[in-house]
């Protein structure tokens, strides 16, 4: 009978096992929810609540309603450059008066939770700049109502939206924005309510602590505002302003030092040889391809803005140099052919003038020859046949004389004509390809020193 009974048991157990844990969870919180607990000091809010009208501010037909504002930065999700947008969650934290919702049989504090809140009436705060913006709800909604026994309200809430900040990018990178918070009463002016910071807002809690990503955040103000609104009224307006710098750190290793890089790549150039023609185009190619992939890529986070942006600007800058490289070898290699046909062309003169004077120099001896007999002829003919003439009247002795000044004279345009055309062509002489190379070793990389250190300058000061 033992064993029948022990299964028996068992069984139970596994059966009724977890009703029997909830049973010893309730008569544990039994003690205490399970009595009638009575607390003196708590007061009876359907009787606080009897007559109240939600839909009044307090005070109405008086003066308006002083809404204390406070605000604790919880995180700063996320900052778009191409939205235009940045994303934060804030507690934020309201206090008033309202005299109807006063008891005086207690000085303690009276905290309630979200579902209170319903039947209260709250100021009608909203984000001006906000894009969108929505309260948070797991586990239960994050609200909070805290009542005093002098009718003093604190409403908190937990809020995450996505606010538009208008960004000046034409420093961007080294660019340094100022972003806002604007919160406003939709509905009621300012004669029915009046915005002030909180005396204890002196700071934010937990902006100090706040690790972004990409900017950091150097400073911030409150700032109290009446908007005038001509078809409405005068509605007061309270603005959180902060100031953000971008790190450049995270630029200058993904941006910069690529382009810095594939500018002294297309160096490499200068010091390959003429003849390595696939060499140097390839490189000069490869080179200018990369810089466009990088400019494309850098700007794919950007906004299509018209500005034109700081790194836009070394970008261009980048790739005139990397362009200016694979130009300089085209013109390199052009003098070094024009050369080559200008030596070709001097030598094949030079040996068609040289075949010209060797025979004219046969001709000149041959014509020299005939005409010394011929005069030869004619003088033995004439001693013979006519008296002997005076020396002045002999020919080609006073004539030679007469002629002379004369073919020096023709001879003088000639010569000044050759000596312009050969001046000509020392001025248009081409440079030596080589010589071009040694020259850009040296003017690329201090030209580009130079343009660098003027951006950095012009940019960062």
């Amino acid at each position: 009978m033992e064993i029948p009974t022990f299964l028996m048991a068992s069984v139970a157990v596994i059966l009724f096992g977890g009703d029997i844990f909830t049973w010893a969870m309730l008569s544990d919180i039994g003690d205490y929810v399970g009595k009638d607990i009575q607390i003196s000091w708590l007061p009876n809010l359907d009787e606080l609540m009897k007559g109240y009208a939600r839909n009044f501010r307090p005070g109405i037909g008086g003066p308006p309603v002083n809404v204390a504002m406070a605000i604790e930065v919880a995180s700063i999700d996320h900052i778009s450059e191409a939205n235009m947008d940045y994303t934060m969650t804030v507690y934020l934290r309201q206090s008033w008066h309202d005299d109807r919702l006063s008891f005086n049989h207690t000085n303690k504090t009276l905290g309630l939770d979200s579902r209170f809140v319903d039947k209260l009436w709250v100021p009608d705060t909203f984000i001006v700049n906000a894009k969108s913006a929505w309260f948070h709800d797991v586990t239960v909604e994050n609200k909070l109502i805290r009542l005093q026994p002098n009718g003093v309200i604190l409403y908190s809430s937990r809020i995450t939206s996505t606010v538009a900040c208008d960004m000046d990018l034409t420093k961007y990178p080294m660019d340094e924005q100022e972003c806002m918070l604007d919160l406003e009463s939709y509905g009621y002016s300012s004669e029915d309510i009046v915005y002030h910071w909180s005396e204890s807002q002196k700071h934010i809690h937990g902006l100090d602590k706040l690790e972004l990503s990409q900017f950091t955040i150097t400073d911030y103000r409150f700032v109290t505002e009446m908007m005038n609104f001509k078809s409405a009224g005068r509605f007061p307006r309270l603005s959180l302003r902060f100031e953000l710098r971008r790190n450049r750190g995270v630029y200058i290793i993904q941006s910069y030092m690529p382009s810095i890089l594939l500018v002294a790549m297309s160096w490499v150039s200068f010091w390959i040889s003429q003849s390595a023609v696939p060499a140097r185009v390839s490189l000069g190619i490869t080179t200018v391809l990369t810089m466009t992939t990088l400019m494309v890529s850098a700007r794919s986070s950007l906004p299509r803005a018209s500005a034109i942006k700081a790194l836009d600007v070394y970008f261009w800058i980048c790739y005139v140099f990397v362009f200016a490289a694979l130009i300089e070898y085209a013109f390199a290699h052009y003098n070094a052919d024009y050369r080559l046909k200008e030596k070709a062309k001097v030598k094949a003169n030079k040996l068609s003038s040289e075949s010209i004077v060797k025979n004219g120099k046969q001709a000149m001896v041959l014509f020299s020859l005939s005409v010394t007999g011929m005069n030869q002829g004619v003088m033995i003919s004439n001693r013979q046949g006519r008296p002997q003439r005076s020396g002045s009247e002999i020919p080609g002795e006073g004539g030679s004389e007469e002629a002379e000044p004369r073919r020096r004279r023709s001879r003088q345009p000639e010569e000044s004509a050759d000596d312009k055309k050969c001046c000509s062509k020392c001025a248009c002489k081409p440079i030596d390809a080589d010589t071009i190379d040694i020259y850009a070793r040296a003017v690329f990389p201090f030209t580009f020193a130079v343009v660098n250190v003027i951006y950095w300058v012009a940019y960062t000061m």
